[in-house]
Protein backbone atom coordinates (compact mmCIF):
# COMPACT_ATOMS: atom_id res chain seq x y z
CA UNK A 1 0.00 0.00 0.00
CA UNK A 2 1.53 3.40 -1.12
CA UNK A 3 0.41 6.57 1.14
CA UNK A 4 0.89 10.53 -0.20
CA UNK A 5 1.24 10.88 -3.28
CA UNK A 6 3.11 9.98 -6.02
CA UNK A 7 5.59 12.53 -6.15
CA UNK A 8 4.81 14.29 -9.91
CA UNK A 9 5.27 18.05 -8.31
CA UNK A 10 8.78 17.49 -7.54
CA UNK A 11 10.44 14.23 -9.78
CA UNK A 12 10.58 16.24 -12.71
CA UNK A 13 13.17 18.62 -10.95
CA UNK A 14 15.46 16.06 -9.95
CA UNK A 15 19.00 16.67 -11.17
CA UNK A 16 20.45 13.28 -10.74
CA UNK A 17 19.46 9.47 -10.86
CA UNK A 18 19.00 7.36 -7.82
CA UNK A 19 22.55 6.14 -6.32
CA UNK A 20 22.99 2.77 -6.80
CA UNK A 21 25.25 1.27 -4.00
CA UNK A 22 28.73 3.10 -4.08
CA UNK A 23 30.56 -0.23 -4.78
CA UNK A 24 29.19 -0.30 -8.23
CA UNK A 25 27.08 3.33 -9.59
CA UNK A 26 25.57 3.68 -12.56
CA UNK A 27 28.37 4.03 -15.33
CA UNK A 28 26.10 6.09 -17.90
CA UNK A 29 23.04 7.32 -16.09
CA UNK A 30 22.25 10.23 -18.58
CA UNK A 31 22.41 7.81 -21.63
CA UNK A 32 19.50 5.05 -19.65
CA UNK A 33 17.96 7.28 -17.49
CA UNK A 34 17.03 10.70 -19.17
CA UNK A 35 13.81 9.94 -20.66
CA UNK A 36 12.28 8.45 -16.56
CA UNK A 37 9.14 10.96 -16.56
CA UNK A 38 7.55 12.28 -12.94
CA UNK A 39 5.37 9.10 -12.43
CA UNK A 40 8.21 6.88 -13.18
CA UNK A 41 10.52 8.07 -11.35
CA UNK A 42 7.79 8.19 -8.26
CA UNK A 43 7.50 4.64 -8.50
CA UNK A 44 10.94 4.06 -8.32
CA UNK A 45 11.92 6.04 -5.06
CA UNK A 46 8.86 4.40 -3.64
CA UNK A 47 9.88 0.73 -4.56
CA UNK A 48 13.50 1.67 -3.33
CA UNK A 49 12.58 1.74 0.19
CA UNK A 50 10.48 0.95 3.02
CA UNK A 51 9.51 4.81 3.72
CA UNK A 52 10.15 7.28 1.58
CA UNK A 53 10.05 11.15 2.70
CA UNK A 54 10.31 14.31 1.01
CA UNK A 55 11.75 17.44 2.80
CA UNK A 56 11.61 20.91 1.70
CA UNK A 57 14.70 23.10 2.82
CA UNK A 58 13.76 23.59 6.61
CA UNK A 59 13.59 19.50 7.10
CA UNK A 60 9.68 19.45 6.97
CA UNK A 61 8.26 16.44 5.39
CA UNK A 62 5.60 17.37 2.51
CA UNK A 63 5.24 14.08 1.28
CA UNK A 64 6.08 9.99 1.68
CA UNK A 65 5.22 6.91 0.75
CA UNK A 66 5.09 3.70 2.84
CA UNK A 67 6.02 0.02 1.57
CA UNK A 68 3.11 -1.54 3.54
CA UNK A 69 -0.11 -0.96 4.88
CA UNK A 70 1.22 -2.16 9.11
CA UNK A 71 3.57 0.83 8.76
CA UNK A 72 0.21 2.68 9.64
CA UNK A 73 -0.18 0.69 12.83
CA UNK A 74 3.45 3.11 13.79
CA UNK A 75 1.44 6.18 13.04
CA UNK A 76 3.76 7.31 10.13
CA UNK A 77 0.54 9.05 8.55
CA UNK A 78 0.81 11.55 11.27
CA UNK A 79 4.54 12.69 10.17
CA UNK A 80 2.91 14.68 7.38
CA UNK A 81 3.89 18.77 7.20
CA UNK A 82 5.93 18.12 10.62
CA UNK A 83 9.52 18.90 10.68
CA UNK A 84 11.49 15.72 10.59
CA UNK A 85 13.34 16.30 13.80
CA UNK A 86 9.45 16.20 16.18
CA UNK A 87 8.98 12.48 14.47
CA UNK A 88 12.02 10.91 16.18
CA UNK A 89 13.38 9.91 19.65
CA UNK A 90 15.48 12.40 21.11
CA UNK A 91 18.92 10.23 20.92
CA UNK A 92 18.24 10.38 17.35
CA UNK A 93 17.69 13.99 16.82
CA UNK A 94 21.68 14.27 16.44
CA UNK A 95 21.69 11.89 13.44
CA UNK A 96 18.74 13.58 11.54
CA UNK A 97 20.82 17.09 12.32
CA UNK A 98 23.84 15.25 10.44
CA UNK A 99 21.93 13.81 7.49
CA UNK A 100 19.93 16.94 6.63
CA UNK A 101 23.21 19.32 6.74
CA UNK A 102 25.31 16.40 4.74
CA UNK A 103 23.44 14.47 2.37
CA UNK A 104 25.01 11.65 0.04
CA UNK A 105 26.72 12.94 -2.44
CA UNK A 106 28.19 10.76 -5.63
CA UNK A 107 31.05 9.54 -3.37
CA UNK A 108 28.86 7.19 -0.98
CA UNK A 109 25.60 6.51 0.28
CA UNK A 110 25.37 7.41 4.41
CA UNK A 111 23.10 5.34 6.24
CA UNK A 112 22.14 6.35 9.76
CA UNK A 113 19.89 4.16 11.93
CA UNK A 114 16.97 6.83 13.29
CA UNK A 115 13.98 5.55 16.13
CA UNK A 116 10.53 6.93 15.61
CA UNK A 117 8.10 6.57 18.73
CA UNK A 118 4.45 5.54 17.75
CA UNK A 119 1.52 5.23 19.40
CA UNK A 120 2.17 1.27 20.28
CA UNK A 121 4.38 2.50 22.93
CA UNK A 122 7.38 1.18 21.23
CA UNK A 123 9.82 2.52 18.98
CA UNK A 124 9.91 2.05 14.72
CA UNK A 125 13.91 2.05 13.68
CA UNK A 126 14.29 2.64 10.27
CA UNK A 127 17.69 3.05 8.88
CA UNK A 128 17.78 6.36 5.91
CA UNK A 129 19.79 8.12 3.35
CA UNK A 130 18.97 11.26 2.60
CA UNK A 131 19.44 12.71 -1.55
CA UNK A 132 19.08 15.93 -2.91
CA UNK A 133 16.78 16.79 -5.10
CA UNK A 134 17.65 19.79 -8.39
CA UNK A 135 17.14 23.26 -7.82
CA UNK A 136 13.76 23.81 -5.36
CA UNK A 137 16.06 22.64 -2.75
CA UNK A 138 13.20 19.04 -1.99
CA UNK A 139 15.48 16.22 -0.64
CA UNK A 140 14.44 12.44 -0.63
CA UNK A 141 15.18 10.74 2.41
CA UNK A 142 15.00 6.78 1.99
CA UNK A 143 14.03 4.03 4.69
CA UNK A 144 14.33 0.28 5.47
CA UNK A 145 12.41 -1.15 8.00
CA UNK A 146 14.89 -2.65 10.41
CA UNK A 147 12.18 -4.52 12.38
CA UNK A 148 13.07 -8.08 10.27
CA UNK A 149 16.62 -7.26 12.00
CA UNK A 150 15.20 -6.87 15.67
CA UNK A 151 13.15 -9.73 15.43
CA UNK A 152 15.96 -12.06 14.08
CA UNK A 153 18.30 -10.67 16.85
CA UNK A 154 15.94 -11.18 19.75
CA UNK A 155 15.33 -14.71 18.13
CA UNK A 156 19.34 -15.11 18.21
CA UNK A 157 19.47 -13.98 21.97
CA UNK A 158 16.41 -16.59 22.71
CA UNK A 159 18.44 -19.31 21.56
CA UNK A 160 21.82 -18.13 22.96
CA UNK A 161 19.87 -17.85 26.22
CA UNK A 162 18.46 -21.52 25.40
CA UNK A 163 21.57 -23.47 24.67
CA UNK A 164 23.26 -21.75 27.49
CA UNK A 165 20.17 -23.32 30.11
CA UNK A 166 20.80 -26.42 27.99
CA UNK A 167 24.74 -26.18 28.89
CA UNK A 168 24.95 -25.49 32.48
CA UNK A 169 22.17 -28.37 32.57
CA UNK A 170 24.47 -30.71 31.33
CA UNK A 171 27.35 -29.47 33.26
CA UNK A 172 25.26 -29.72 36.28
CA UNK A 173 24.47 -33.68 35.52
CA UNK A 174 27.64 -34.41 34.61
CA UNK A 175 29.04 -32.72 37.95
CA UNK A 176 26.52 -34.97 39.69
CA UNK A 177 27.98 -38.24 37.43
CA UNK A 178 31.46 -37.14 38.35
CA UNK A 179 31.02 -36.89 42.24
CA UNK A 180 29.00 -40.25 42.48
CA UNK A 181 31.18 -42.12 40.19
CA UNK A 182 34.44 -41.15 42.34
CA UNK A 183 33.09 -41.52 45.41
CA UNK A 184 31.73 -44.58 44.88
CA UNK A 185 33.13 -47.12 47.69
CA UNK A 186 32.44 -50.20 45.22
CA UNK A 187 35.21 -50.76 41.96
CA UNK A 188 33.19 -49.10 38.89
CA UNK A 189 34.15 -49.56 35.49
CA UNK A 190 33.24 -48.48 31.95
CA UNK A 191 33.90 -50.28 29.04
CA UNK A 192 33.37 -49.99 25.06
CA UNK A 193 31.92 -53.06 23.42
CA UNK A 194 34.04 -55.80 24.81
CA UNK A 195 35.58 -55.86 28.53
CA UNK A 196 38.78 -55.58 26.51
CA UNK A 197 38.74 -51.75 25.86
CA UNK A 198 38.23 -49.95 29.58
CA UNK A 199 37.08 -46.54 28.87
CA UNK A 200 37.22 -45.38 32.73
CA UNK A 201 37.46 -47.16 36.26
CA UNK A 202 36.94 -45.02 39.49
CA UNK A 203 39.48 -44.58 42.09
CA UNK A 204 38.41 -48.01 43.85
CA UNK A 205 38.86 -50.33 40.79
CA UNK A 206 42.10 -48.40 40.45
CA UNK A 207 43.32 -49.47 44.31
CA UNK A 208 41.85 -52.77 43.48
CA UNK A 209 44.24 -53.72 40.21
CA UNK A 210 46.84 -51.34 41.42
CA UNK A 211 48.84 -48.65 39.09
CA UNK A 212 48.06 -51.02 35.83
CA UNK A 213 44.52 -49.62 35.75
CA UNK A 214 45.81 -46.11 34.94
CA UNK A 215 46.27 -47.52 31.43
CA UNK A 216 43.31 -46.56 29.30
CA UNK A 217 43.72 -50.02 26.95
CA UNK A 218 43.75 -52.53 30.54
CA UNK A 219 42.35 -55.64 29.73
CA UNK A 220 40.61 -57.46 32.81
CA UNK A 221 42.39 -60.35 31.21
CA UNK A 222 45.26 -59.57 33.11
CA UNK A 223 43.89 -59.53 36.94
CA UNK A 224 41.24 -62.34 36.56
CA UNK A 225 41.11 -66.15 36.90
CA UNK A 226 40.27 -67.90 32.87
CA UNK A 227 36.51 -69.30 34.50
CA UNK A 228 36.05 -65.95 35.87
CA UNK A 229 37.08 -64.16 32.40
CA UNK A 230 34.94 -67.02 30.58
CA UNK A 231 31.70 -66.44 32.99
CA UNK A 232 32.12 -62.72 32.51
CA UNK A 233 31.85 -62.27 28.67
CA UNK A 234 29.19 -64.98 28.33
CA UNK A 235 27.75 -62.29 30.87
CA UNK A 236 28.39 -59.49 28.68
CA UNK A 237 27.13 -61.07 25.38
CA UNK A 238 23.81 -61.98 27.47
CA UNK A 239 23.04 -58.41 27.94
CA UNK A 240 24.26 -57.59 24.48
CA UNK A 241 22.10 -59.78 22.56
CA UNK A 242 18.83 -59.93 24.93
CA UNK A 243 19.54 -57.28 27.20
CA UNK A 244 19.63 -59.38 30.18
CA UNK A 245 22.34 -60.71 32.18
CA UNK A 246 22.38 -62.45 35.90
CA UNK A 247 25.54 -61.58 37.95
CA UNK A 248 28.57 -63.67 37.94
CA UNK A 249 31.17 -64.60 40.79
CA UNK A 250 35.29 -62.99 39.53
CA UNK A 251 37.95 -64.09 41.27
CA UNK A 252 41.15 -62.04 40.94
CA UNK A 253 44.46 -64.19 40.24
CA UNK A 254 46.47 -61.41 42.99
CA UNK A 255 44.47 -62.45 46.16
CA UNK A 256 41.84 -64.63 47.55
CA UNK A 257 39.26 -61.79 47.17
CA UNK A 258 36.12 -63.22 45.63
CA UNK A 259 33.51 -60.23 43.81
CA UNK A 260 30.20 -60.31 42.83
CA UNK A 261 30.05 -59.18 39.24
CA UNK A 262 26.94 -57.42 37.46
CA UNK A 263 27.01 -55.24 34.65
CA UNK A 264 24.20 -52.55 33.55
CA UNK A 265 24.30 -51.53 29.13
CA UNK A 266 23.84 -48.27 27.54
CA UNK A 267 24.47 -46.68 24.43
CA UNK A 268 27.05 -43.91 23.67
CA UNK A 269 27.65 -42.32 20.47
CA UNK A 270 25.66 -45.18 18.46
CA UNK A 271 27.96 -47.80 20.63
CA UNK A 272 27.41 -50.17 23.25
CA UNK A 273 28.74 -49.62 26.47
CA UNK A 274 28.92 -51.33 30.33
CA UNK A 275 28.87 -50.25 33.61
CA UNK A 276 30.34 -52.76 35.39
CA UNK A 277 29.98 -52.86 39.61
CA UNK A 278 32.11 -55.28 41.59
CA UNK A 279 31.05 -56.04 44.90
CA UNK A 280 33.50 -57.76 47.52
CA UNK A 281 31.45 -61.01 48.80
CA UNK A 282 31.34 -61.35 52.18
CA UNK A 283 33.85 -63.51 54.05
CA UNK A 284 37.06 -63.03 51.68
CA UNK A 285 39.49 -61.05 52.79
CA UNK A 286 40.94 -57.77 51.40
CA UNK A 287 43.76 -57.11 49.22
CA UNK A 288 46.84 -55.51 51.54
CA UNK A 289 46.19 -51.68 50.56
CA UNK A 290 48.56 -49.87 48.86
CA UNK A 291 47.22 -46.86 50.81
CA UNK A 292 47.70 -48.45 54.29
CA UNK A 293 51.54 -48.85 53.20
CA UNK A 294 51.89 -45.15 51.98
CA UNK A 295 50.36 -44.03 55.09
CA UNK A 296 53.73 -44.85 56.89
CA UNK A 297 55.36 -42.42 54.40
CA UNK A 298 53.14 -39.47 55.44
CA UNK A 299 55.29 -37.84 58.49
CA UNK A 300 58.64 -37.07 56.59
CA UNK A 301 56.34 -35.99 53.41
CA UNK A 302 54.40 -33.53 55.32
CA UNK A 303 57.92 -32.17 57.15
CA UNK A 304 60.14 -31.97 53.84
CA UNK A 305 56.57 -30.35 52.40
CA UNK A 306 57.15 -26.85 50.86
CA UNK A 307 53.50 -25.65 52.27
CA UNK A 308 53.35 -25.08 56.16
CA UNK A 309 51.50 -28.26 58.12
CA UNK A 310 50.08 -27.65 61.51
CA UNK A 311 48.76 -29.43 63.89
CA UNK A 312 46.67 -28.22 67.08
CA UNK A 313 44.18 -29.00 69.65
CA UNK A 314 40.58 -28.48 69.87
CA UNK A 315 41.73 -24.81 71.30
CA UNK A 316 43.88 -23.85 68.75
CA UNK A 317 47.10 -24.76 70.33
CA UNK A 318 50.29 -26.26 68.45
CA UNK A 319 50.86 -29.57 68.80
CA UNK A 320 53.32 -29.86 65.98
CA UNK A 321 54.47 -28.26 62.88
CA UNK A 322 56.61 -28.46 60.16
CA UNK A 323 59.63 -26.65 58.91
CA UNK A 324 58.10 -25.17 56.37
CA UNK A 325 55.90 -23.31 58.96
CA UNK A 326 59.06 -22.71 60.77
CA UNK A 327 60.45 -20.48 58.48
CA UNK A 328 57.49 -18.66 57.31
CA UNK A 329 56.78 -17.77 61.07
CA UNK A 330 60.73 -17.12 61.01
CA UNK A 331 61.55 -19.34 63.86
CA UNK A 332 64.36 -21.87 64.21
CA UNK A 333 63.02 -24.95 67.06
CA UNK A 334 59.46 -26.53 66.83
CA UNK A 335 59.54 -25.90 70.50
CA UNK A 336 59.03 -22.48 70.18
CA UNK A 337 55.44 -23.17 68.59
CA UNK A 338 54.27 -26.48 70.73
CA UNK A 339 52.21 -24.96 72.83
CA UNK A 340 50.90 -21.54 71.73
CA UNK A 341 48.22 -20.66 70.13
CA UNK A 342 48.35 -20.63 66.10
CA UNK A 343 45.77 -17.81 66.83
CA UNK A 344 49.30 -15.53 67.48
CA UNK A 345 50.68 -16.02 64.07
CA UNK A 346 48.04 -16.54 61.59
CA UNK A 347 45.28 -14.19 60.42
CA UNK A 348 44.52 -10.56 59.61
CA UNK A 349 43.02 -10.35 63.01
CA UNK A 350 41.16 -12.00 66.02
CA UNK A 351 38.01 -12.61 63.78
CA UNK A 352 39.86 -14.81 61.31
CA UNK A 353 41.06 -17.99 63.21
CA UNK A 354 37.53 -17.50 65.05
CA UNK A 355 36.01 -18.31 62.21
CA UNK A 356 38.44 -20.89 61.16
CA UNK A 357 37.61 -22.99 64.22
CA UNK A 358 33.70 -22.49 64.04
CA UNK A 359 33.61 -23.55 60.72
CA UNK A 360 36.33 -26.60 61.52
CA UNK A 361 33.69 -27.27 64.52
CA UNK A 362 30.72 -27.11 62.16
CA UNK A 363 31.45 -28.90 58.95
CA UNK A 364 34.36 -30.82 60.01
CA UNK A 365 36.32 -28.95 56.99
CA UNK A 366 37.95 -25.67 55.37
CA UNK A 367 39.14 -24.99 51.47
CA UNK A 368 40.91 -22.03 50.64
CA UNK A 369 40.83 -19.32 53.11
CA UNK A 370 42.41 -16.34 52.54
CA UNK A 371 44.35 -14.73 55.08
CA UNK A 372 47.58 -13.45 56.72
CA UNK A 373 50.12 -14.88 58.72
CA UNK A 374 52.79 -12.49 60.81
CA UNK A 375 56.01 -13.77 61.56
CA UNK A 376 57.69 -13.51 65.27
CA UNK A 377 59.33 -10.41 62.90
CA UNK A 378 56.01 -8.68 62.09
CA UNK A 379 56.65 -9.94 58.29
CA UNK A 380 53.49 -10.24 56.76
CA UNK A 381 52.86 -12.54 53.94
CA UNK A 382 49.27 -13.52 52.13
CA UNK A 383 48.61 -17.34 52.68
CA UNK A 384 45.59 -19.54 51.73
CA UNK A 385 44.38 -22.19 54.51
CA UNK A 386 42.73 -25.16 53.85
CA UNK A 387 42.00 -27.61 57.20
CA UNK A 388 40.12 -30.75 58.71
CA UNK A 389 39.08 -31.40 61.88
CA UNK A 390 39.62 -35.17 62.80
CA UNK A 391 40.21 -37.57 65.89
CA UNK A 392 43.98 -38.97 67.23
CA UNK A 393 43.70 -41.40 69.17
CA UNK A 394 40.62 -40.25 70.57
CA UNK A 395 41.49 -36.25 70.56
CA UNK A 396 40.00 -34.14 68.82
CA UNK A 397 42.29 -32.25 66.78
CA UNK A 398 42.49 -29.76 63.59
CA UNK A 399 44.88 -29.89 61.14
CA UNK A 400 46.26 -26.89 58.62
CA UNK A 401 47.63 -26.73 55.13
CA UNK A 402 49.34 -23.33 55.27
CA UNK A 403 50.09 -22.32 51.63
CA UNK A 404 52.25 -18.91 50.33
CA UNK A 405 50.24 -16.79 48.29
CA UNK A 406 52.67 -13.89 47.79
CA UNK A 407 54.56 -15.39 44.44
CA UNK A 408 51.39 -16.77 42.67
CA UNK A 409 51.18 -16.19 39.40
CA UNK A 410 47.64 -13.96 38.27
CA UNK A 411 46.54 -16.35 36.34
CA UNK A 412 43.54 -15.55 35.67
CA UNK A 413 44.73 -11.74 34.62
CA UNK A 414 42.84 -9.88 37.23
CA UNK A 415 44.53 -6.40 38.01
CA UNK A 416 45.29 -5.54 41.34
CA UNK A 417 41.64 -3.29 41.35
CA UNK A 418 39.80 -5.63 39.17
CA UNK A 419 36.97 -7.44 41.53
CA UNK A 420 36.46 -10.84 41.39
CA UNK A 421 34.76 -12.56 38.50
CA UNK A 422 32.97 -15.85 40.54
CA UNK A 423 31.52 -15.98 44.26
CA UNK A 424 34.43 -18.11 44.86
CA UNK A 425 37.19 -15.48 44.20
CA UNK A 426 34.27 -12.53 45.79
CA UNK A 427 35.10 -14.31 49.14
CA UNK A 428 38.40 -13.79 49.23
CA UNK A 429 37.52 -9.91 49.98
CA UNK A 430 35.86 -10.83 52.95
CA UNK A 431 38.24 -8.91 55.77
CA UNK A 432 39.71 -6.78 53.19
CA UNK A 433 37.03 -4.27 52.12
CA UNK A 434 33.92 -3.68 54.08
CA UNK A 435 30.55 -4.98 53.29
CA UNK A 436 29.34 -2.05 51.97
CA UNK A 437 32.02 -1.55 49.48
CA UNK A 438 32.39 -5.39 48.55
CA UNK A 439 28.71 -4.82 47.45
CA UNK A 440 28.71 -1.93 45.56
CA UNK A 441 31.99 -2.48 43.37
CA UNK A 442 30.15 -6.27 42.66
CA UNK A 443 27.25 -4.76 41.65
CA UNK A 444 28.82 -2.03 39.50
CA UNK A 445 30.86 -4.90 37.99
CA UNK A 446 27.90 -7.31 37.22
CA UNK A 447 26.29 -4.26 35.26
CA UNK A 448 29.13 -3.31 32.92
CA UNK A 449 29.58 -6.61 32.28
CA UNK A 450 25.86 -7.27 31.10
CA UNK A 451 25.72 -3.83 29.30
CA UNK A 452 28.98 -5.25 27.68
CA UNK A 453 27.24 -9.04 27.01
CA UNK A 454 23.81 -6.81 25.51
CA UNK A 455 25.94 -4.73 23.18
CA UNK A 456 27.73 -8.17 21.69
CA UNK A 457 24.25 -9.76 21.23
CA UNK A 458 22.85 -6.88 19.16
CA UNK A 459 26.25 -6.33 17.28
CA UNK A 460 26.68 -2.80 18.97
CA UNK A 461 23.33 -1.80 18.25
CA UNK A 462 22.60 0.44 21.83
CA UNK A 463 18.74 1.08 20.87
CA UNK A 464 18.30 -2.91 21.03
CA UNK A 465 21.02 -3.21 23.84
CA UNK A 466 18.52 -0.54 26.08
CA UNK A 467 15.74 -2.26 25.04
CA UNK A 468 17.05 -5.99 26.13
CA UNK A 469 18.18 -4.39 29.30
CA UNK A 470 14.86 -2.84 30.02
CA UNK A 471 16.54 0.69 30.29
CA UNK A 472 15.53 3.52 29.00
CA UNK A 473 17.97 5.38 26.07
CA UNK A 474 19.43 8.02 28.61
CA UNK A 475 20.06 5.19 31.10
CA UNK A 476 22.18 3.57 29.08
CA UNK A 477 24.37 6.66 27.82
CA UNK A 478 24.56 7.54 31.26
CA UNK A 479 26.16 3.97 32.40
CA UNK A 480 28.12 3.69 29.44
CA UNK A 481 30.00 7.46 29.89
CA UNK A 482 30.34 6.41 33.46
CA UNK A 483 31.82 2.64 32.46
CA UNK A 484 33.95 4.10 29.45
CA UNK A 485 31.98 1.54 27.31
CA UNK A 486 32.38 2.89 23.70
CA UNK A 487 32.93 6.02 22.42
CA UNK A 488 30.09 8.61 22.84
CA UNK A 489 32.36 11.59 21.88
CA UNK A 490 31.41 13.31 25.05
CA UNK A 491 27.71 14.17 23.84
CA UNK A 492 24.75 13.61 26.22
CA UNK A 493 22.82 12.23 23.83
CA UNK A 494 25.03 9.98 21.74
CA UNK A 495 23.11 8.18 19.46
CA UNK A 496 23.37 4.54 19.83
CA UNK A 497 25.30 2.01 17.67
CA UNK A 498 24.19 2.11 13.84
CA UNK A 499 22.76 -0.41 11.67
CA UNK A 500 24.11 -0.61 7.90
Amino acid sequence: MRRRGDFSDIATQTAQPLMARKERPFAMPGKFLADLDAQTAAQVVAAAADIVLVLDREGVIRDLALASSDLLEWGCQHWMDKPWSETVTVESLPKVQTLLEGPASAEGVRWRQVNHPSPTGRDLPVSYTVMRMGRAGYSLALGRDLRPQIVLQQRLVAAQHSMERDYWRLRQAETRYRLLFQTAAEPLIIFKDSIDHIEEANPAAHRLFGDAAKRNTLSLAEHLEPASLSALRQMIDGLRTSGRGDAVTLRLTHGAQTFSASATPFRQDNTPCFLLRLSLLEGTAPAPSAIAAAKQLWPGVIDHSPDAWVVTDATGRVLSANQAFLDMAQLTNPEQVRGHSLERWLGRSEVDFRVLATNLRQHGSVRLFATQLQSEHGLQTEVEVSATACEVDGQPCFGFSIRDMERRLDVDGRGAKELPRSAGQMTELVGRMPLKDIVRETTDLIEQLCIEAALQLTGDNRASAAEMLGLSRQSLYIKLRRYGIGDLGGDSDAPEAEVP
